[in-house]
């Protein structure tokens, strides 16, 4: 064989192998046989979107479906999380699983996903089309109106509040906010909330600060609503900095070891709690109800409960914290 010859026929084989690594693209990282689900979280830091991770884990390993779980290091990087959902479309995964990090920015992607035949599941925070499987959730303005209720009974009625909150775009703490915002006003007309609305970004440092500036500004405070796991983080380390512990009431969302230890030790009056590992497992069964032909519910409300120093101990809130 001369070299011409040699030449074209290895050149042919290197079309070749492209081409099949081409249209194999979307097969990659799949187990042959295997549905695909990618669950896609605003952040992966948190110990909210470990838990879950547990759940969709549990789903998988329940329903013989791979899980693949990526997202954004931090909850604020919209194009980050975008920029994931646009992967796995192109890896042609069997269905997505995703918490929007802002309820219009991520509309698009998710509705190019529907349009490739690749069902697409919303969970813990809502998203601005109807385009879409199953909304699995917390009530998250019912969660903001227990704070709410919570607070106002804690203060007698009485006293000066703030909410810090996470980021303007966020549905479901957007939702919070409002839910204890309404319910101060209606129930509470004797408490001082403060107008303005601060938001720490999802970040437990930046929190920080905010609390920090919020104490400062008004010494006068006796109440903070934090609407998340970073900001309660960041509300509760002001708190226990400047010894207010039992003189400013914090009403928090979400739990983590630190947290929990924050209602132990007094520094936390109270969490709302959500339940992470079951939107996690009931958002991947969802997907694997429609591809076998089923009607998922449309919406499935995770529901709602709140922690106390009264009640941590019990099988139900050790369930949901651990």
């Amino acid at each position: 064989m001369n070299k011409t010859k040699l030449s074209i026929i290895v050149a042919l084989s290197l079309l070749v192998a492209i081409t099949f690594t081409a249209c194999n693209k979307g097969a990659e990282n799949k187990t042959p046989g295997k549905k695909t689900i990618a669950v896609i979280p605003k952040g992966v830091s948190h110990f909210f979107w470990q838990s879950v991770k547990a759940g969709a884990d549990a789903a998988g390993k329940d329903l013989d479906v791979e899980i693949i779980w990526k997202g954004p290091a931090l909850e604020t990087d919209i194009s980050a999380q975008i920029n994931i959902v646009e992967d796995m479309i192109n890896r042609q995964v069997d269905g997505i699983v995703l918490a929007p990090s802002h309820g219009d920015s991520l509309v698009p992607i998710a509705e190019r996903a529907q349009k490739a035949n690749i069902p697409v599941t919303i969970f813990d925070s809502g998203i601005g089309t109807e385009n879409y499987v199953s909304y699995v959730a917390t009530d998250n303005r019912q969660g903001g109106v227990e704070a709410a209720k919570r607070m106002g009974e804690k203060l007698g009625g009485k006293g000066k509040v703030a909410i810090l909150g996470v980021k303007k775009g966020s549905i479901s703490t957007d939702e919070r906010e409002e839910g204890f915002r309404e319910t101060i006003k209606k129930d509470f007309p004797g408490i001082n909330l403060i107008p303005i609305i601060f938001y720490g970004e999802s970040v437990a440092t930046k929190s920080l600060s905010v609390a920090e500036d919020i104490l400062t500004a008004n010494p006068d405070l006796t109440g903070i609503f934090a609407s998340n796991e970073t900001s309660t983080v960041g509300a509760v380390n002001a708190i226990r900095q400047r010894n207010l512990a039992g003189k400013v009431t914090l009403v928090g969302f979400d739990a983590s070891p630190d947290l929990v230890r924050g209602i132990r030790e007094g520094g936390i009056d109270s969490l709302v709690l959500q339940d992470p590992f079951k939107m996690g497992y009931e958002g991947v069964k969802t997907i694997m109800d429609k591809l076998a032909g089923k009607t998922p519910e449309r919406r499935i409300d995770t529901g709602v409960k709140l922690l106390t120093k009264e009640n941590v101990d019990t099988p139900e809130m050790q369930r949901l914290i651990k």
